[in-house]
């Protein structure tokens, strides 16, 4: 099946596992949380268990070093596409409004980013994610 749309989500190389697998969680939680559409219809199996619905569409995971997500970050922004941001420092914190503190803290151009996650036209992204190597 082909999508009009993609989402993309970035880390940064050098992030610990744990880093990396805690960083795409969350920022894929924000695009199911701010992109309408996005996700599908509940799941149900055989048994009658009920299961929570998932994104409609594959989730592509890029790896990149520091100055090509930044890059790559002010060319999603530049295209006007929905962007969720992973910083350094919210690894420091222990809750989500000291989260949005840090981010609001900083300047796009000054961001610590240690990863982002992007929906739009696949086209979009796919020229704001041009260079990234998929995550192995």
């Amino acid at each position: 099946m082909r999508f009009d749309t993609k989402i993309g989500i970035v880390v940064r190389d050098d992030l610990a596992a744990w880093q990396r697998l805690n960083v795409t969680a969350f920022l894929a939680s924000a695009v199911a949380g701010g992109v309408p559409g996005v996700v599908g219809d509940p799941y149900e199996d055989a048994s009658g268990n009920a299961y929570l619905a998932m994104f409609r569409q594959p989730v592509l995971v890029y790896e990149a070093g520091a100055g090509a997500i930044k890059a790559a970050h002010a060319r999603a922004l530049a295209r006007g596409m929905d962007v969720a941001v992973y910083i350094e420092d919210m690894f420091k914190t222990g809750h989500d409004e000291a989260n949005r503190a840090t981010v609001r803290a900083v300047t796009a151009e000054d961001m610590p980013l240690v990863g982002f996650a992007v929906h739009g036209p696949k086209n979009g992204v796919d020229k704001a994610l041009k260079g990234l190597r998929l995550h192995p």
